[in-house]
């Protein structure tokens, strides 16, 4: 390999450590689509004509404004309970809140005694967040009128949520108007809320319904990692837009709803909620149908709230409107998601933080997902997926190692160059462009896999440490999670000693590395030997040291990611070999190894 093809192998190697130097850094921004939340009209919603009712923590049931220690309304008023084969929990008939909700199906951690991940928390829980449907009154209709927050439903019918069994929940506001919700759930994270207003008096009423989602101070767990989005997350007609959670308090304060909004125009497709790493809690109101979405932050009781308000309609005397609005909360699984899209949820799949790199991000996972679903252990797909890259790329790799098979063949004659040419650098570059013109050899060909390699690597990255389908995905022995990093470590000698390992992402635990960075830095190190050593002094020591820096480097990413740098290493050096092998050329393996090992011979004293 000659200087220009180490020089910009070892610039694209410092090229990918200033990468991801600089987007730990300076993360980019989110691009940021507005959303607000007004209001609605007879045929849309209008500006100003509706006030949705804020969340906020039920007084106390003996005293609206007490701060004594008594049971709150919350407290006392009834529950139904829900119970399906994924969730559990219960809806309150304070509101008709969905405000307790349980994933069956996950742990908080591998510890056979780690409790089930809880998503939706009540009022009182001092994280709550929970969900509320109802009817605001349009202009000109006392509030009392429709239900609000703190109405107290009857239960009309049913005694347990379950998928095969709704519930029903009436109120009647004693005015000639009688509300009633139905509420259903699927066999996975799917509510489904019917509403109805019946109008027995003379007079037409105007209302619209609305759905809040609403949260209880900013989550403690957020990961903070700038490759991950958690906070607001909605999709409205196309566009798709995320707000941190410590981005909606510098909002602009908007008086007439109280507290800080940003604004959206009016959609008919789409959705609005929050997301965490793996979970996520959305509205759904009835697709192709006119709605406003509203993403708001409350300072005074610290809520952060998300809304989605349907068109105002109107109820003649005598007559009955009804509305429905859907509520997502659970895992973001792909399959799952896909299902709900293909029903009519507007590109509910885009709800997986896919990134920058999406159109590879999604078919990568699409692919590893499948084999996952066919060999049955994520590790071996990882592999496969590997393979399945490789071979795609074995085109340009054969065109990239052959051209570098006929550099070692010209070595002699470079040498010759270098030594007629002498300190003439000109005339050395000139005579070296030549001889690769006459040979028919392209110096930077060997490096375009490498080229290839960043985007897909970066990708796979994204699909390992956003989608729930690698969390606590088992491989091999100690490797039962390859969503999170190695779990061995050298501090114990891989568990032979009586003590446990560094706490993950401690300074210890990047020193102390595990077994699969040390496997990486080897698989490194190894295809590196399948040239000579560079005969410059600076890139002789740049790359002595390339495999371990990156060891280090990567020994802290999930696991998942390290096994497949491996395989991808491991794949790279034999298809390497056998192509230069075919081109006639026969990589000095085992003497390059002892030379790397070897003293260097001392240089002649001058005379």
């Amino acid at each position: 390999m000659d200087d220009q093809n180490k020089n910009l192998i070892i610039a694209t190697a410092l090229s990918f450590v200033v990468i991801l130097v600089w987007f730990v850094l300076f993360p980019p921004p989110e691009p940021q689509t507005p959303i607000d939340g007004t209001t609605a009209s007879e045929t849309a919603p209008a500006e100003g004509s509706i006030a949705t009712p804020s969340a906020d923590v039920p007084a106390t049931a003996a005293t609206p404004a007490s701060t004594s220690s008594e049971p709150t309304a919350l407290e006392t008023t009834p529950r139904v309970q829900i119970e399906t084969a994924r969730v559990s929990g219960s809806i309150s008939l304070l509101g008709g809140r969905i405000d307790e909700l349980s994933l069956n199906d996950y742990k908080t951690s591998l510890e056979a005694d780690a409790s089930i991940v809880e998503i939706l928390f009540p009022a009182n829980a001092g994280n709550g967040q929970y969900a509320l449907h109802g009817w605001a009154a349009a202009a000109g209709v006392d509030a009392a009128a429709v239900p609000g927050p703190n109405t107290v439903w009857s239960l009309a019918e049913g005694d347990v949520l379950t998928a095969e069994t709704p519930i029903t929940l009436s109120w009647d506001n004693g005015a000639g108007l009688r509300f009633v919700k139905e509420i259903a759930i699927d066999d996975e994270f799917m509510f489904t809320i019917t509403q109805s207003a019946e109008n027995t008096a003379d007079s037409a009423v105007s209302m619209a319904p609305y759905a809040v989602l609403a949260r209880h101070g900013e989550p403690t767990d957020l990961k903070n990692f700038f490759i991950l989005h958690e906070g607001v997350v909605a999709m409205t007609d196309g566009e798709y837009s995320e707000i941190d959670w410590d981005e909606l308090p510098e909002f602009d304060y908007n008086q007439r709803a109280g507290a800080r909004t940003q604004e959206q125009d009016i959609t008919e497709n789409g959705w609005i909620g929050f997301t965490d790493h793996y979970w996520m809690s959305v509205l759904i109101p009835t697709q192709g149908s006119s709605f406003k979405s509203v993403a708001k932050y409350d300072e005074r009781r610290d809520i952060y709230q998300t809304e989605a308000v349907s068109a105002v309609q109107t109820v003649a005397a005598g007559q009955t409107i009804t509305n429905t609005t859907q509520f997502f909360a659970g895992a973001k699984e792909w399959d799952v998601l896909r299902a709900y899209e293909d029903a009519g949820v507007y590109n509910f799949i885009d709800a997986i933080d896919w990134g920058w790199f999406a159109f590879l991000t999604k078919p990568i996972f699409w692919l590893l997902h499948q084999l996952n679903l066919l060999i049955g252990n994520m590790g071996v797909a990882i592999i496969g997926l590997t393979l399945l890259i490789k071979a795609a790329l074995l085109p340009l790799a054969f065109k990239s190692y052959v051209s570098m098979a006929k550099m070692k063949e010209l070595q002699p004659k470079m040498e010759k160059l270098k030594e007629e040419a002498g300190d003439d650098r000109q005339k050395m570059q000139q005579g070296m462009m030549a001889l690769y013109k006459k040979e028919k050899v392209n110096p930077a060909a060997g490096c375009l896999p490498i080229l290839l390699q960043i985007p897909i690597f970066f990708s796979l990255y994204k699909v390992i440490f956003v989608t729930i389908e690698l969390r606590h995905a088992p491989f091999v022995g100690p490797f039962q999670d390859l969503s999170a990093p190695d779990p061995t470590s050298i501090f114990n000698f891989y568990g032979l000693l009586p003590w446990g390992t560094p706490e993950a992402g401690s300074i210890m635990a990047l020193i102390f590395i595990g077994i699969l960075p040390l496997l990486l830095g080897i698989s490194m190190w190894l295809q590196q030997k399948l040239n000579p050593a560079p005969t410059d002094p600076t890139q002789q020591m740049i790359f002595a040291w390339m495999p371990w820096v990156f060891m280090f480097m990567l020994g802290s990413f999930a696991s998942g990611l390290v096994v497949y740098w491996i395989a991808n290493n491991t794949i790279t050096f034999t298809q390497q070999y056998l192509i230069m092998r075919s081109q006639g050329y026969k990589p000095d393996l085992l003497g390059n190894i002892k030379g790397s090992f070897g003293k260097k011979p001392k240089a002649e004293p001058k005379k």
